[in-house]
């Protein structure tokens, strides 16, 4: 059986040799060839995109015809930046939905929307286990309510979250709100890592939770990016 490094170099070679930022284009890649979120023509926001591959691969799926939207605390360089791209350097929880759906057009009939949310997003992690795992928790609550303002109806989700004791209470908030959720790990995630991604699949904008109230001790303060 192969060793957990060796599989994380065999995708971070893989990375190396398709051209991609990193290796998370391959936990992408995998979920949406098993679970079809993104369609051709789509509109697609990536909530915290650094480096950029999961926007990589979402230019690759919308094609010419649809649209990303990353947005990071980090800076995201792109050298000749195609004109369906946008990145913004900020926070996404700070962010408003106008802004971030600026210059976004979908021939669609209603709000404007997009037709997938993608969130990889995770505070600078501490080390601690349950620490970390209920900052991914209050971020995938956040990620939640939002949701409303930003996707339309029928869209898809994905939302990465560490699992702890708080994980089937998000999914299930999650179910309540789509058609369809199911949590899946991709394999190019790490055998020992506590991530997993969530799927969901047609979403319900009046089912979508309430924005929860402020914890009264926040999460740890993120670093350079969300983390990926």
């Amino acid at each position: 059986m192969s060793s957990d490094r060796e599989v994380w170099d065999h995708w971070y070679r893989q990375a190396q040799s398709k051209g991609y930022r990193s290796r998370a284009a391959f936990k992408l890649i995998d979920i949406d060839d098993k679970r079809k979120v993104i369609r051709k023509g789509d509109r697609v926001l990536d909530a915290g995109c650094a480096p950029g591959s999961w926007c990589e691969v979402a230019l690759q799926r919308v094609g010419p015809e649809g649209a990303v939207v990353g947005i990071d605390l980090q800076t995201v360089e792109w050298r000749e930046a195609p004109p369906n791209l946008r990145l913004i350097e900020g926070d996404f929880l700070q962010t408003s939905a106008e802004s971030l759906l600026e210059g976004i057009e979908i021939q669609r009939r209603g709000p404007n929307r997009f037709d997938v949310v993608l969130s990889d997003m995770m505070a600078y992690t501490t080390g601690s286990q349950a620490t970390d795992h209920h900052a991914s928790a209050r971020i995938v609550e956040r990620l939640l309510a939002t949701l409303p303002a930003l996707l339309r109806g029928g869209g898809n989700l994905v939302y990465k979250i560490f699992e702890g004791e708080r994980s089937p209470e998000l999914l299930q908030k999650t179910r309540d709100c789509f058609k369809r959720a199911k949590p899946y790990k991709p394999v190019a995630s790490r055998d020992e890592s506590v991530e997993i991604f969530v799927v969901g699949h047609g979403f319900i904008p009046e089912a979508a939770p309430a924005m929860p109230p402020e914890p009264k001790r926040g999460p740890p303060s993120p670093g350079p990016g969300w983390g990926r």
